[in-house]
């Protein structure tokens, strides 16, 4: 499919409302208006994002680069925009736009905390499923099992992002995001409810979850859950990533610190890195019996 401008994923909001609550984890809550919701992706046909912003927290997010697009006092992680009226916006748009695939969500993870009060993704599922729409959804909360009932039977693939198999170590880097082991329960359970299922192993994180028994430990629960696709991803030095990563392993990772720069920064550092991860997921991937499901 024809790569598209990233730019073109998003389009800015009005400027938020100066009214915001804050959420139990410290999280700020802007309600604001969107002009379109349904962008064209590079990732898929389409992409769609209710919210901007998202309350996970994770360390490495790579979303951050949006607030370029739509500064906030706030850093990353400790603010969400609910776009209230995508609803609306996506009814004006699925007037004049032809069916395709829906990456669910670009940039932003769409059953974030506020999901479950707002019900906008669920909302805006319905809609594009009803007019024909392929959904490939990745998140990484067990609040989408609610919207089983929406996706079941329908045109739509259900996969969670796990970035490492060790319950301690996606707490720190994925703070308020569901245990590893919830996210496990929706690979089951979507299974289960006859839709197709997909697992994104990253990005994986140098001597954390890129190690041989990292993978291995991986690819089995990737077995154990019978997905039918599997994405790795190494990370990336994105735009405002390192600053987030760097002060995070300052704070107790500080003998990784020198790994993570080379491994980002460091061109021959850094093929060689990747060469040699590859070789590692590709023979996981082998052992458990999934290589045919490795994309």
């Amino acid at each position: 499919m024809p790569k598209h401008q990233q730019g073109s994923l998003f389009d800015p909001a009005e400027p938020s409302s100066p009214v915001a609550s804050v959420t139990a984890e410290g999280v700020v809550v802007r309600e604001v208006r969107c002009k379109s919701l349904l962008n064209r992706s590079g990732i898929a046909d389409y992409s769609f994002n209710c919210y901007t912003g998202c309350g996970h927290g994770c360390v490495y997010c790579y979303a951050r680069f949006m607030q370029r697009f739509h500064p906030h006092d706030e850093p990353w992680g400790a603010f969400v925009d609910v776009k209230i009226n995508a609803a609306e916006v996506l009814t004006r748009q699925l007037r004049r736009l032809r069916p395709g695939s829906v990456f669910t969500c670009s940039a932003c993870d769409g059953w974030q905390e506020v999901e479950a009060h707002y019900r906008l993704t669920r909302r805006c599922c319905q809609m594009l499923l009803g007019a024909g729409f392929r959904l490939n959804i990745l998140t990484k909360s067990d609040l989408v099992l609610r919207d089983l009932d929406v996706l079941a039977g329908r045109e739509a693939r259900v996969g969670v992002t796990i970035t490492t198999p060790d319950e301690d170590a996606a707490r720190l880097w994925e703070p308020r995001a569901s245990p590893v082991s919830a996210r496990l329960r929706v690979l089951r359970e979507a299974k289960a409810s006859g839709l197709e299922t997909a697992v994104m192993f990253g990005p994986l994180l140098p001597n954390i979850s890129d190690t041989p028994e990292a993978l291995a430990r991986l690819f089995a629960l990737a077995a154990e859950a019978d997905v039918d696709r599997i994405w790795t991803d190494t990370l990336n030095p994105r735009p405002r990533v390192w600053p987030s990563v760097q002060a995070f392993l300052r704070d107790g990772w500080t003998d990784l610190l020198e790994v993570y720069r080379c491994v980002l920064f460091d061109t021959t550092c850094r093929a060689d890195y990747v060469d040699q991860l590859n070789r590692r997921i590709r023979q996981a991937a082998a052992d458990a019996g999934l290589d045919d499901r490795l994309s």
